[in-house]
């Protein structure tokens, strides 16, 4: 049976029963309460109902279904690379993508009592994050499906031989002592977070904001097919700030990629790249335009 670990039970019931009152305040993300994703919601909105689910799908679903306003989902780490599952999950939940959030991650070292330990619960992410902290101290790295989560279930086992790395947050959440604080490999640790809701906003919201627009296609299966996609955005003036291949099913025949450009429909260099864009490849889908919150470059 697919749960959160008995500490956190009672907080997520709280959080859902009150979440239900207002829905369009609610914001959905995958994880426990005390997760990086619980945390980026209130810094991007400090007056949102915070509404935990198990994973980022469900997260999703929850808006799909109008028990949330919007989701807040983890898409890439300045560290770790990006969120595994998410360029399959976002195309194919329906909702578009509204805006972006950046927020600096810090993971602590925490367990029911001062070690040594063999074992460290959490997210992969931040298993990757403090993968250097971990080999050092010779301690095993075990996945669970969320930073808060880990902390939770070692709080539940009550077992000294393990420990997790989360939040500070966490610690305090669910009863745990915080044997080490900042034991990512990364002082500039960065996630950046992706706002998602069932309405895209119209191109008219940004005329006095610099905007981004992610979007993904396929390439055709044809020499140099890469090369004359991404000449629809250079020939138009358009700048890409990222360029990620992925495949999907089996076949290998075509590749997928995940790109975010500066603009967004409307602007004529835009539109135009689009157009261009749509002629050269088997398909283009928009995930979303929407405010820059980070300058690039």
């Amino acid at each position: 049976m697919r749960t959160f670990a008995k500490p956190a039970i009672e907080m997520v019931d709280t959080m859902r029963q009150t979440a239900a009152t207002d829905p369009e305040r609610a914001i959905a993300f995958g994880g426990a309460p005390g997760s990086n994703s619980h945390q980026a919601a209130m810094q991007f909105d400090p007056e949102c109902l915070p509404l935990p689910y198990l994973g980022f799908e469900d997260a999703l679903d929850a808006v799909k279904r109008g028990r949330a306003g919007c989701a807040m989902i983890p898409i890439e780490n300045s560290q770790h690379g990006r969120v595994s599952d998410i360029h399959f999950l976002l195309p194919d939940s329906g909702l578009s993508i509204v805006a972006e959030h950046f927020m600096r991650i810090t993971h602590a070292l925490m367990a029911t009592g001062p070690g040594p330990f063999e074992a460290a619960y959490s997210h992969p992410q931040a298993l990757g994050q403090s993968r250097e902290y971990l080999q050092k101290r010779g301690i095993v790295a075990l996945a669970h499906a969320d930073t808060a989560g880990a902390a939770a279930y070692v709080a539940e086992m009550q077992d000294p031989k393990y420990c997790a790395l989360a939040p500070p947050m966490a610690a305090e959440l669910y009863g745990l002592d915080i044997i080490e604080e900042a034991v990512e490999d990364a002082h500039d640790n960065t996630t950046r977070f992706v706002v998602l809701a069932n309405e895209a906003l119209h191109h008219a919201a940004f005329d006095t904001v610099q905007a981004m627009t992610t979007l993904i296609f396929e390439v055709k299966n044809i020499p140099a097919a890469l090369y004359k996609a991404l000449g629809c955005f250079a020939t138009n003036g358009v700048n890409m700030t990222k360029l990620e291949s992925y495949q999907k099913g089996a076949s290998f025949a075509a590749t997928r990629f995940y790109a975010d450009i500066e603009g967004a429909p409307g602007e004529p260099r835009v539109d135009t790249a689009l157009e261009e864009l749509e002629f050269q490849t088997n398909g283009v889908r928009l995930l979303g335009s929407y405010a820059q919150a980070r300058k690039r470059g």
